[in-house]
């Protein structure tokens, strides 16, 4: 019996913003286009489905972003396991952000979640960052529908971005550009680093 070989390498990438920025447009284009699976945000679905989210306390938020952590993690080993790559609708650092902004602690925990999603962004080729307040915030009944709020986390999770990831793994992306021309600077990235042709 020959041995199981893994599948090719193709791009694992993973889109960073707050709400409303066009993650999960983009992160669907871009999985099209690259034939690789998409992985979505898991928050949004528990939220449609009656979640909640400010009726919990700070150990019931920090159980929930663990939960939506490694639930991420899952799927993205799935995908590279399946199909060698991934776009996926948050990155490690999304949910450090969202550990400090919902205040989960203690330190000890914390430094260990800091620790972990620090080690799983080397495991991404890049982090496309979406820019706030290009893409008019809907209140949809989802997302906070407060663009200060919105504009808080953006803050954090930059900052957060600039001092834990190399920059040459970090995507800009700036203005109102359609998602098909997004989606080519995001492919012109991959390809100028890694070599990768857009299929």
């Amino acid at each position: 019996m020959s041995p199981v070989s893994s599948p090719p390498r193709r791009p694992r990438l993973a889109l960073s913003g707050s709400a409303g920025t066009g993650k999960t447009t983009l992160a669907r284009a871009l999985a099209e286009r690259l034939g690789v699976p998409y992985v979505p945000e898991g928050m949004r679905a528990r939220i449609e489905k009656g979640l909640e989210l400010h009726a919990l306390d700070h150990a019931e938020l920090a159980d929930l972003v663990i939960e939506l952590w490694e639930e991420q993690r899952r799927l993205e080993g799935d995908a590279v396991r399946h199909a060698g790559g991934f776009v996926a609708d948050r990155s490690p650092i999304d949910f450090f952000a969202f550990w400090l902004l919902y205040r989960c602690g203690p330190r000890t925990r914390t430094d260990s979640f800091h620790r972990e999603t620090r080690r799983e962004v080397a495991h991404l080729d890049h982090i496309v960052v979406l820019p706030w307040g290009v893409i008019p915030l809907v209140d949809d009944g989802v997302r906070t529908p407060d663009p200060w709020r919105q504009r808080h986390y953006q803050a954090l999770l930059e900052g957060l971005l600039l001092r834990e990831v190399p920059s040459a793994r970090l995507v800009w992306m700036e203005g109102a550009a359609s998602v098909s021309e997004r989606a080519e600077v995001v492919l012109d990235a991959l390809g100028a680093r890694d070599g990768v042709a857009p299929p």
